[in-house]
């Protein structure tokens, strides 16, 4: 085929939906090509193109360890996100099962987490609700964890959509009293903010702060009782392993993430609250949700009434602004969100904006420009303008 040259409007599209799909970082792509041309060979191989891929996969594990403040050999990488979740739920559960069997979470878990959950517990999964930004009620969770039977609890680090930072020191003590394992999903917050030390099993994702995808991470604190569900193996939680190359770019990049973190936060967190504001004031009957300070400092999440998720969707691609809409875990069945269902926010018209480094002031600017015809239009297709 004949390459052709990109459209005016392909050229001046704007990413608002970086949450687990971030544009990957210039540290990333140099990492990935320089690991591949020297950590080509199997990391278990004796060798010396084995040992050298073997080095940078320990590597890798240490700068992820010191970055979370773990051992190096609790940490583990999974073939993706999903996969770390599955295996942290599955491993630990059923290893405390002559403890108990239920396992506790919040009512704003990730999917792959609630799935996950009620895999291996059927029936003996207790959901913590939320208040109205999302954010778990700690004497429920307390209750919850504190009750006979429990093997494992499991809490966000922050919510991935609509940004919300959890209590995490206070529920970790609520847990730890009860002598049962926190499993703290990081997955939308490492690299973007600090992720703390109140956890005993932590889950995150390379890609949601520019890292690679095909690559996950699960840290087990030594201590806590856990059995691998996977056959005999080297790698008896991620049979096979990873490619050394992906984990090793993983690893470098979320030292750049964390390199830039301090500033990005205020930059960011600046643009997130003009969003805010302006959204507010622009657009009739919008309801923004989530914490509007103590929350992630690049996502944001607001519902207008009369409008459907995929229009609205629809339209703002088409005018060069990609977002998402619906559920953060769920957004290609396009179902209404459980997050803003629990939090008892309204759960049509969802526009999800996740931002990353690359975002501009004048984005922020077009796309508050954009916006107001955009509802208008969708309101007036549904015969629901105002």
């Amino acid at each position: 085929m004949t390459p052709t040259t990109p459209s005016p409007r392909a050229s001046a599209r704007t990413f608002f939906d970086a949450g687990s799909a971030a544009p990957l970082l210039p540290e990333t792509l140099e990492a990935l090509r320089a690991a591949r041309l020297e950590a080509w060979s199997g990391p278990r191989r004796l060798h010396s193109e084995g040992r050298r891929a073997g080095l940078l996969l320990g590597a890798a594990r240490e700068t992820v360890a010191a970055a979370v403040g773990a051992r190096t050999e609790e940490v583990r990488f999974a073939p993706s996100h999903t996969a770390a979740i599955h295996a942290a739920v599955g491993g630990v559960a059923p290893a405390r099962r002559r403890v108990g069997r239920r396992i506790v979470a919040s009512a704003v878990e990730r999917s792959a987490l609630l799935a996950a959950a009620e895999h291996t517990a059927p029936g003996e999964v207790t959901l913590v609700p939320v208040d109205a930004r999302g954010r778990v009620e700690r004497d429920a969770f307390e209750t919850a964890v504190s009750a006979d039977g429990v093997g494992l609890a499991c809490l966000q680090h922050a919510n991935g959509e609509v940004g919300t930072l959890q209590p995490l020191d206070q529920v970790h003590t609520s847990a730890r009293a009860a002598r049962v394992p926190l499993l703290v999903d990081a997955g939308s917050s490492l690299g973007h903010v600090d992720v703390g030390s109140s956890w005993d099993v932590l889950t995150a994702d390379p890609a949601d702060w520019g890292g690679p995808d095909g690559i996950g991470i699960l840290v087990v604190r030594a201590g806590v009782r856990a059995r691998p569900v996977g056959p005999e193996d080297p790698d008896p939680w991620f049979p096979g392993g990873v490619s050394t190359a992906v984990a090793f770019a993983a690893a470098v990049s979320l030292t750049a993430a964390r390199s830039r973190q301090e500033a990005e936060d205020v930059r960011l967190r600046a643009y997130v609250a003009r969003l805010r504001d302006r959204v507010s004031a622009l657009v009739p009957d919008v309801d923004v949700v989530g914490d509007p300070t103590d929350r992630l400092p690049h996502v944001l999440t607001f519902s207008c009434l009369y409008v459907d998720g995929e229009a609205i969707l629809g339209e703002l691609d088409a005018a060069g602004f990609a977002v998402g809409s619906g559920s953060a875990c769920t957004s290609l069945t396009l179902q209404p969100s459980h997050v803003l269902a629990a939090m008892g926010a309204l759960t049509q018209g969802n526009v999800r904006l996740t931002l990353h480094p690359g975002v501009t002031e004048d984005d922020i600017d077009r796309f508050c420009v954009v916006l107001p015809g955009a509802v208008a239009r969708v309101r007036a297709r549904l015969g629901a303008d105002l």
